[in-house]
């Protein structure tokens, strides 16, 4: 009796159903953009900033260039809004990026994928020493240059960092990282006015508590019996 071919393992119900509601969305947004009524700049920024997170979650190597397209558009929003520290991370994402991009194709060992692992203590520390070391060193200059929210900021541009950091890391923690920012993203674009990235920045939330799930369950297990192959697979994909 011949041998049944594997069946190929379909993407899970919710995760098909968020790309289709991510394009309705994107659909509606840029159609808003074409009648005047929304930012240009503000919908491709929500559109490929969504579009970048869910590939993130998926661990899809694609989410690096489309979060550098995601930069630019946002440095054209937040030199209008006054953001400058907002608006210089954008550039500091792009040389990230282009670090992150390596690190997942070549960081593992003998230059081989980066599998997804957890952040150690020691590391931890530093990032957090440094962090707030850069917190208030930032914050004084974003008061000289008239910047609108200083403090909040500062603190958003340096977790944004280390968040990115850990990502490029492939550390899990990184998730952790990007909820803190996001919440106080949120807030800062409601002052803006920047309602639609604020709600982009929520929708965020829910992405990062969904790669959050998916990146814990590709820790490797206890006896490192997890294929390297298959990491290898996610990264390609």
């Amino acid at each position: 009796m011949a041998a049944r071919k594997p069946r190929r393992k379909r993407e899970p119900l919710t995760m098909r159903g968020i790309w289709l509601l991510m394009a309705v969305i994107s659909a509606g947004l840029m159609a808003g953009a074409w009648r005047g009524v929304l930012r240009v700049d503000e919908v491709f920024g929500f559109i490929t900033g969504a579009v970048c997170v869910l590939l993130v979650v998926r661990q899809n190597i694609w989410n690096f260039p489309v979060g550098i397209a995601n930069n630019v558009f946002f440095i054209l929003l937040f030199v209008r809004a006054r953001l400058y520290g907002d608006m210089a991370l954008q550039g500091v994402y792009i040389a990230l990026a282009l670090h992150g991009w390596h690190q997942w194709l070549y960081g593992g060992q003998a230059r081989t994928a980066l599998r997804v692992g957890r952040a150690s203590l020691r590391e931890g520390l530093a990032l957090g020493a440094g962090g707030i070391a850069a917190t208030a060193g930032m914050r004084v200059y974003f008061i000289r240059l008239g910047d609108a929210a200083p403090f909040l900021d500062a603190l958003t541009t340096v977790l944004s960092l280390v968040a990115q950091y850990l990502l490029n890391r492939k550390r899990v923690e990184n998730w952790y990282v990007w909820i803190t920012a996001d919440v106080l993203y949120i807030g800062i674009y409601l002052a803006r006015a920047l309602c639609l990235t604020a709600a982009l920045y929520l929708v965020f939330i829910g992405m990062c508590l969904m790669g959050l799930e998916a990146w814990k369950r590709a820790l490797p297990s206890a006896e490192g019996t997890e294929p390297a192959a298959r990491a290898q697979q996610e990264v390609k994909a």
